[in-house]
Parts: structure tokens; sequence; C-alpha cells
């Protein structure tokens, strides 16, 4: 399917609420005969073409050239450019559940509206100059969000945080761009093409604002699509009680016999405003069971594949060469590590566990009790802490104006990588009083690819892919 990429002269009308039973459902109709379309179902005390910007109206709708009922319904107006996409826009609110909203929609196509594609509300939106294509995606991503947190970061993109960042950021680009050409274009005038010192200190200073941007991006990422979060350990250290007590329900089966747990169980909960999939997995030891060792491969992939983890001790027993090993292979990740049992006499000591990670690790060994509850809201704590970091955090105060600029879509993160790392290489021709030629290049290739974020140098195949991914009606 091939999106419009340019406004056009067509009326499309498409159903704006979820399905289902409800109060209310919406339908939407945009165009430039928006009215005219309207006005050919719509029966009130007058027509909706005489209707003033940002009015409503109560009546009833009709099939097109018919006198069958279709349901009645409040008309809103809003009237070019006052409206979400720039085009004269009404908006008929229905009775809820599926029927009333499909005759009302069917109605409309019958009276000369297309259907809308998906998102085809938001491109229009875009390419009048309403939003632009950071705040348009942030349109999408206030839809799904699944916590409170990443609902207030999908707002302060909506709102323009990112955007005015980097509105910042490609001015002063522009301005180092405006004059390294000039050099370039007036050499013999100005004694030569290297790059002044201030200039050069400029882009480093742009080159380090794009890397703090980006220094909150992997929790921002996270808050924006969840984490998965596996319990790993040797068997029968307890992985399946913790899962089970971390969820407050009876999700893994939990027995005495080694090795009961032959498969990933998952459950989603939210900490730290973050969605985390955590999963039960099958403990890591030789085994000759098809089965079992089926579980074991699984949970090896989940080991190799999760930037976060729980690892689970047993507390009340000697550590072993398989803790060890383990410990190995976890070096370098985001761990927590949980000391079960402890309610049960210690067999070691909590800072033998910290030795066997790095120092950053040792500071998240939490000692716990699955069957008593001990530790639990502790260990909670330092999940929080394994998944967020100190730049990513709202300022203080709350609310959506405090949230810091943040970028948490993956198409941004890797446009603003490319950014930063042609900065960087501007930076580096500069300083080593290199032709003004190459840094003009690079800076160039800074600004096209903050571009791709605000929608300054996107094509047309880009916006295609960005907005079918929106749902139909938005």
């Amino acid at each position: 399917m091939h999106m419009i990429t340019t406004p056009e002269a067509s009326t499309i009308a498409a159903i704006a609420t979820a399905p289902g039973a409800a109060g209310l459902a919406v339908v939407r109709v945009s165009g430039p005969l928006a009215l005219a379309v309207s006005d050919r179902v719509f029966r009130g005390s007058r027509p909706l073409a005489a209707a003033v910007t940002h009015s409503l109206h109560h009546g009833w709708l009709f099939a097109a050239d018919s006198e069958q009922r279709v349901d009645e319904v409040v008309a809103a107006v809003f009237r070019a450019p006052r409206s979400y996409t720039c085009e004269d826009v009404v908006e008929l609110s229905c009775h809820g559940g599926r029927i009333s909203a499909e005759r009302v929609l069917a109605a409309l196509l019958e009276a000369g509206a297309r259907l809308a594609r998906p998102g085809e509300f938001t491109l229009r939106a875009f390419l009048n100059g309403r939003l632009d294509l950071a705040a348009a995606e942030a349109v999408a991503d206030v839809i799904r969000a699944e916590t409170e947190r990443a609902h207030d970061l999908a707002l302060a993109q909506l709102a323009g945080s990112l955007s005015r960042a980097l509105a910042a950021v490609a001015e002063r680009l522009t301005d180092a761009l405006a004059e390294v050409e000039a050099r370039v274009d007036f050499a013999e005038d100005v004694g030569g093409v290297e790059v002044p010192a201030h200039v050069a200190g400029g882009i480093a200073e742009t080159e380090a604002a794009l890397a703090r941007l980006l220094e909150g991006a992997e929790f921002a990422r996270a808050m924006r699509e969840g984490v998965h979060v596996p319990l790993v350990g040797r068997p029968n250290v307890g992985k399946s009680s913790l899962f089970n007590a971390l969820l407050g329900e009876e999700r893994a089966i939990v027995a005495a016999e080694p090795g009961t747990t032959r498969d990933r169980v998952s459950e989603r909960i939210e900490i730290a405003g973050v969605p985390v999939t955590l999963s039960d997995t099958a403990g890591l030891r030789e085994t000759r069971h098809a089965i079992e060792a089926e579980g074991v491969t699984r949970t090896n992939t989940a080991l190799d594949e999760s930037r976060c983890l729980i690892w689970v001790l047993d507390g009340s027993s000697p550590l072993e060469p398989a803790d060890r090993a383990l410990a190995e292979r976890l070096a370098g990740r985001r761990v927590v590590v949980a000391i079960n049992k402890r309610d049960r006499p210690a067999a070691w000591q909590h800072a033998e566990a910290g030795r066997l990670l790095a120092d950053d690790s040792a500071r998240r060994v939490v000692e716990v009790s699955a069957t008593s509850g001990l530790g639990l809201e502790r260990l909670s704590v330092a999940l929080a802490e394994m998944l967020e970091t100190p730049s990513s955090s709202a300022a203080e105060g709350g609310g959506i104006a405090a949230v810091a600029p943040a970028v948490s879509n993956p198409r941004h993160i890797e446009a603003l990588g490319r950014a930063r790392d042609a900065l960087a290489r501007a930076r580096e021709a500069a300083s080593g009083g290199l032709a003004g030629e190459l840094v003009s290049m690079e800076l160039r290739e800074s600004l096209m690819a903050i571009g791709e974020v605000t929608g300054t140098t996107v094509d047309a195949d880009l916006l295609d892919r960005i907005f079918s991914r929106f749902c139909i009606g938005k």
C-alpha cells in the first residue's frame, strides 16, 4: 500500500474510537468536502455548512439520499485551519458499539468520502504543518502507552520537548555550516579554509548535547516498549517461588524436586514505570531428560538475549562451581542478585555474591525469602535501580512539562546516533586542521540525520513505513 505524501483533495472518513460496547463512538471526517459530505447525511436544526468552527450540533444521521435513520448523533465542526488536520473536520459522536459506528461510517462513504488509510489523519496534520514528524509519531506512543511514565514521556514528545531540543541543535549546526562554507567560498579573503577554533568548539559542544540526549535512550525505550527480565540460576534455588511472590499469584509450578520448570513462564508487571515481563526459566544444569534439556536450552537463549536479569541463589546451601560459572557469563550485564531462602540458616555471607560479580552489580544484591516475603520490597527497588539511569529521570516537580527531552523511538535513536557520529568526525577534522570541505560534509550529514527525526529531510517511503503502523482513524 502506498500512502499519500502530499495533501490531497479527497475527503476521508474513519471510525476514531476502539471497537466494542461503549457509551459513545466517534466517526471522523476530514477534507475540503467534510462539511458537504456530512450535510448529505446529517439532519439537525441547520446545515453544518452554516456552522461556525468549534461548535456542536445535535441531530440524526440518515443513509445517503434516503429516509432510513442510522443513529442519533452530535456533530462537532472544526473549520480549517483550526483542526487536527488543518482541514475542515467533522466528528460525529454516535452510540457506542460496532453496529452504530459502522453504519455511520458507511453512510459517510456512500455520501462521497473515502475510507482513510492507517494514520492518514495524523499524516495530513504533519504534511499541513501542524505537527513535526517527532510529534506525529508521539501520537501513536500516547495511544499505546502501558504505564503512566510512558504516557508522560509520549505526551512530552507530543508537546514538542524533543523537537525543541533538536531544533536548538540544528540551529547551531546550521550556523556552523554557514561559517565553514563561507570560509571555503572566500578562502583567499579570510586566509585559508581551516575551521576557526570557536567553530570547532561549537561543534564539540553540539556533539556533547546530542550525546546527553541519547544517554537516557535505553531507559526511555524500555518505558516505551517494556523489557524482558528472566530469573536464572541453578535448579531448586527457588526461582519459581520467587517468580510467584513477585507476581502475587501462583503462576509457576513449585516443587521440591529439581528440574520441575521445563519451559519459560512469563507474566507482565510494572516496575518504576517500565512494563517488565518476568520469566521463570528452567534451572541451568546438565541433564539427559529431553524435555528438561530443551528447557535449559531456552534458558540459555534467554540469558544470552536479555540485557537485564535476576540471578537467584540459594542462601541456605553452599555456593557451587555452577554458580561461579554462571557469574562469569553474567559479567557486564545488568543483574540483580537475589539470595533466596534467607528464612533458613545462612550457608554463606551476603558479600560473597558481590565478589562473584563486578562492583557495579554488588550494590544490587538483595537477601529475600520467597516463602515469608522477606526482602521482596527491596528486590523491587533494586529492579527499578537496575532499569533506570539518573539521566533519564523526570525533573523535580512532576507533570508533563517536567519530563526532560528523551529519545525512546528506535528510529530516532538510530538516526541521532548517526548524527552524533558525524559530528564526532567533524570535530576531529576541524581540530586536526583539515580542509573545511570535509567538515562541511560531516555537518550536512548530521543535519540530514536530525531532519529524519523532525521530518525536514524525510522521504515518501519513510512516511509510508511510519504512518502505516498507525491505527485507522488516527
